[in-house]
């Protein structure tokens, strides 16, 4: 399966189940499916973004479609993806605030180093 490069694309830890629960919120929030999700494990998928394997496994990555373009990853993601969930962006503005996004970035750098202990399950699933 090819990547959708006509939507913003989330790429995420399939194998992490605090990861999957996460993106599980991001579907139920997404009644219209406009953010496509694959795990980095699919290197079909995964490979027409070019982002090396190291840096797929230590965080997320929100990939904006053309023409933006732009790859945001860990916390930097999040507040752009609030802003494309359906009745979640006033939600990203709590990191306009100053201070919140470096807070944001070390709570983030602290949950994907724990991720795998913080909820139990690491089968695709």
């Amino acid at each position: 399966m090819r990547a959708d490069r006509t939507r913003p694309t989330l790429i995420y830890d399939g194998e992490c189940g605090f990861c999957r629960r996460s993106v599980d919120w991001v579907q139920r929030w997404d009644r219209e499916h406009r953010i496509a999700l694959v795990p980095f494990q699919d290197r079909a998928r995964v490979a027409a973004f070019n982002i090396p394997l190291p840096a797929l496994a230590a965080a997320m990555h929100l990939v904006l479609p053309p023409p933006d373009g732009r790859v945001l990853s860990g916390a930097d993601a999040v507040p752009e993806l609030l802003q494309r969930l359906p009745g979640k962006g006033w939600l990203a503005w709590g990191f306009r605030i100053p201070g919140v996004r470096p807070i944001a970035r070390r709570v983030y750098a602290w949950i994907a180093r724990r991720r795998h202990c913080l909820v139990r399950g690491s089968g695709v699933g």
